[in-house]
């Protein structure tokens, strides 16, 4: 491995090499775009691959790759700017090349930041020579008419030359100097024409990320009547990381890093959760130190967890953002982990879902969901992880024996944020010795490697180990392990030959400059960029939330008015109806309270002071995106967390930046992660849990004849006896003569909206899915039954269709599965989704299934309770009543 300054020297001559034909390119584009449109993305493709190697001298292949791959994913055409934004400071600007070649490196692996900048040495230099003295109050630059023009005009001339480097070297960049931030006067009498910024409109910024050019931003912001105000440019970077979430929040300083007061060593991760109480009251955390502390803690605060702040040096932008050990300090908000014996400390359900969605072996089919619970109850056991489940590490550790990591299974956030060396770390804490095995084409296989003492491989699966550095000794354990079933395939003989990778100077796979201490410059030993967090039971939230209901007068709405009524954990506090305005909400027993008539003006107003943490849309197609546009305004203002909204429409069940909230199927992570949740629809959700568990099975179109009860046709506003507004439904069973009445024969929204969802589950590459879809109204009141009839690929039994069934929805609570055909008496008023009558037709080509759930319930509402749970930190099924 290259020492550091090796490394970066290398960068930026090799940089300078690629950036040449960089600066060709241009002039090669008029011409091959007459040729070939395939040629400029060859090009790019080269150019991508060139300084992508060249990263690799800065860190393992797999790492850089494993971070690219995260960051190029965290944007998309919706949102392109969720990457980075980067503040960087006057001094850096001194530096331009350097800042210029850093920045160019990131644009040409296809990496899009928001880049803005200060420039305060810069105005220092020329106020001197024009002779105005600088005056500060609370560290504030009172800024009169006279400094605001030198200001204006120092900005423009940085940006311009920073665009200018950049373009030098072939990185297409966007001068932005003003339109983005608007802001008030902080207080005109004390600091003059300083702002406090008060809206951000991202759309320049993310127009130039689409026309494929970096934004570089001023910090300067306009009042709501033109005038030119200045802002701190740190405070600008951290409003402009809240409007846009990024993943990365880089702040580029002279300095590389902040340092320990004492000792002088440079602080390699901050984790707020844990450390921030403790920073804050050692004597050398004092002045600018403390209050950038409680800045960046501010700023993580309205942030999700996945977000993270740098304090860096721009030579070593590249080394931070593509390794594992990073270069200059880290600030997150972390977690505390956990230790449990058993599966009732972490939640059996928790538990169940991570080896569903994570567990390779389950994955690719080798291993059940019930095989993996079987396995555990083999041997005493420990459960390690993190609160969110971001990492869940099980270790096997008989009385007497070696103890064998049997499970270590990550999500992207628990990689990116090194929550696994976290877990790690407390492991080798409680066992001196450890084995585990991963396959060996994980693309995590350098990051065991960097953790453990030895290794080999056979037949494309990996061993490894720590605490045992004599081979014979190693063999012996694993003949053990064999004997007793403890490992699940032979690796013997291992053999004197096969070295310990760690004392082979052709193995050290360690980056160069892996730190060795936390924050405090605590010894960790074995970590990059891990923390000693002691472990301590974490148990789901039950802290109370406020929600408001808009569009509560329907069906759909009563039956969340109930359910709320009874969840332990939330407290309704609005709910709106334009009829029913003025008048008690009935059927709500914790507390009186009585229907508003909210407008899109009181929402925003509610969101940006705070008063709900989330948002129920109980509205008809068409209506909802007025007020959830309302909350977007409120929550560019809000302090603290934005809230949540959960939509029951169909307005946002297509839309990117949208989570699509049916936990079953799709996960529960990405739920617990959302801010903005669409509820599928009622149809749509029993014809995905119908066709799921057979998606690699089906050939041809799936066709789903589906009855509803006819309160799935809405309601009409009407009046009772006492003069009081309610509702009425369309359909009655009269008017449908106690028959049943198909409509929508084709193109019906929840067919598209299956097949849409459906095809997420499929490999890549595949041929969308598409499913034929019938919908009837029936003359009961609620309640789905539907049927499927699914042609294969290959022959299957009714018993194999059922035990594909039993595997997928393994833990589920609210999917019952039975062997007759569902009943309505098996549907109406349940919370559950029922599915049965498995039968396959005598050649083996087809099966027909039956499956059903009440439209009000496991369809809307009780769906509804089920995504707002995990977007809150709550028990999946707190509240909901489950037979």
């Amino acid at each position: 491995m290259l020492p550091a300054t090796t490394a970066s020297r290398l960068s930026i001559r090799v940089a300078r090499q690629a950036v040449i034909v960089g600066g060709q390119r241009r002039a090669a584009v008029s011409v091959v775009r007459r040729r070939d449109i395939r040629g400029i993305q060859s090009v790019a493709q080269t150019d991508r691959d060139t300084i992508t190697r060249l990263l690799y001298s800065i860190g393992t292949k797999r790492e850089v790759e494993r971070h690219l791959r995260i960051f190029s994913s965290s944007s998309h055409p919706s949102q392109p700017a969720k990457f980075a934004v980067i503040k960087v400071g006057g001094a850096v600007l001194a530096q331009l090349d350097e800042l210029a070649l850093s920045l160019s490196f990131l644009y040409r692996v296809g990496l899009y930041p928001v880049v803005l900048h200060g420039a305060g040495p810069q105005l220092n230099d020329i106020m001197e020579r024009e002779g105005v003295v600088p005056d500060y109050i609370d560290g504030i630059r009172v800024t009169d008419a006279k400094t605001l023009q030198i200001a204006r005009r120092v900005f423009l001339e940085e940006n311009l030359k920073l665009v200018g480097a950049l373009e030098k070297l072939g990185t297409r960049a966007r001068p932005i100097t003003s339109g983005v931030f608007t802001a008030d006067y902080l207080d005109k009498e004390k600091y003059g024409l300083v702002g406090k910024i008060t809206k951000i409109d991202k759309r320049p910024l993310e127009a130039s990320i689409r026309a494929g050019a970096l934004p570089i931003l001023t910090s300067l912001a306009e009042s709501n009547d033109g005038q030119i105000l200045n802002v701190n440019a740190d405070i600008a970077a951290g409003e402009l990381a809240k409007e846009l979430e990024p993943l990365k929040i880089v702040f580029l300083n002279d300095k590389g890093g902040m340092f320990h007061g004492v000792t002088g060593e440079k602080l390699d991760v901050i984790n707020l959760d844990e450390d921030f109480d403790n920073l804050m009251k050692e004597p050398w955390v004092k002045y600018g130190t403390k209050l950038k502390l409680r800045e960046f803690k501010e700023l993580l605060d309205h942030l999700p967890r996945s977000s993270s702040v740098a304090v860096i040096s721009a030579s070593s932008l590249q080394k931070e953002l593509f390794t594992d050990s990073g270069a200059g300090t880290l600030i997150r908000r972390g977690y505390k982990l956990f230790k449990h014996s058993d599966l009732n400390g972490i939640g059996a359900d928790r538990f169940r879902q991570v080896v569903h969605d994570r567990d390779p072996s389950v994955l690719a089919g080798f291993q059940s969901v019930t095989g993996v619970l079987n396995d555990l109850k083999k041997t005493p056991y420990s459960i390690y992880g993190d609160e969110p489940l971001d990492v869940i590490a099980v270790v096997s550790h008989p009385e007497g024996e070696t103890p064998v990591m049997t499970k270590l299974l990550s999500s992207r956030s628990g990689v990116l944020n090194n929550v696994m060396d976290n877990v790690f770390n407390a492991i080798k804490k409680d066992h001196r010795k450890l084995f585990w095995t991963t396959n060996a084409d994980d693309e995590n296989r350098a990051w065991h490697f960097e953790r453990a003492d030895g290794s080999f491989t056979r037949a494309g699966r990996s061993l490894f180990w720590y605490g045992i550095q004599d081979v014979a000794e190693v063999e012996r354990t694993v003949k053990d392990f064999e004997a007793k079933g403890r490992i699940e395939r032979s690796f013997l003989p291992v053999g004197p030959s096969v070295p310990l990778h760690r004392t082979a100077p052709a193995a050290a796979t360690a980056p160069a400059g892996a730190k060795a201490y936390s924050t405090l410059a605590r010894r960790v030993p074995g970590s990059s960029r891990g923390y000693a967090t002691a472990a301590t039971d974490g148990p789901v939230s039950t802290e109370i939330k406020r929600v408001g209901l808009i569009g509560a007068r329907g069906y759909t709405g009563q039956a969340l008015t109930t359910l709320l009524s009874s969840h332990p954990h939330i407290d309704l506090t609005h709910v709106s109806s334009r009829q029913l305005d003025g008048y008690p909400l009935k059927g709500y027993t914790k507390h009186k309270i009585d229907y508003t008539n909210l407008s899109h003006t009181d929402v925003e107003q509610m969101e940006k002071s705070g008063e709900v943490d989330a948002w129920i849309m109980a509205l008809p197609n068409g209506i909802c995106k007025p007020f959830v546009d309302a909350i977007d305004r409120g929550a560019a203002d809000r302090k603290g967390d934005k809230s949540i909204i959960v939509d029951l429409s169909a307005d946002y069940r297509f839309e990117k930046g949208w989570t699509y909230g049916l936990p079953e199927l799709y996960g529960r992570e990405s739920v617990r992660a959302s801010k903005r949740i669409s509820n599928p629809g009622c149809y749509a959700t029993s014809a995905q849990m119908l066709i799921a568990p057979l998606i690699n099975h089906v050939s041809g179109l799936p066709t789903f004849f589906g009855l509803s009860g006819y309160s799935g046709a809405g309601t009409l506003p009407a009046t009772d006896p006492d003069g009081r507004p309610t509702s009425v439904p369309k359909v009655t069973p009269e008017s449908l003569k106690h028959g049943v009445k198909p409509y929508s024969l084709t193109d019906h929204i929840h067919e598209r909206e299956a097949g849409f969802h459906l095809s997420e589950l499929l490999p890549s590459g595949s041929t969308p899915l598409k499913i034929a879809f019938v919908p009837a109204v029936a003359p009961w009141f609620s309640g789905i039954i539907s049927t499927v009839s699914i042609p294969l690929k290959g022959k299957l039994t009714a018993k194999e269709v059922i035990a594909l069934f039993e595997e997928k929805y393994s833990g589920d609570k609210l999917v019952r599965i039975i062997k007759e055909v569902p009943q309505l008496p098996d549907i109406e008023n349940k919370h559950t989704w029922t599915v049965g009558g498995f039968q396959v037709h005598s050649e083996g080509d087809r099966v027909v299934i039956v499956g059903g759930l009440d439209n009000l319930l496991k369809g809307a509402a009780t769906q509804c309770i089920q995504n707002l749970n995990l977007a809150l930190g709550y028990d999946e099924y707190e509240g909901i009543p489950i037979a």
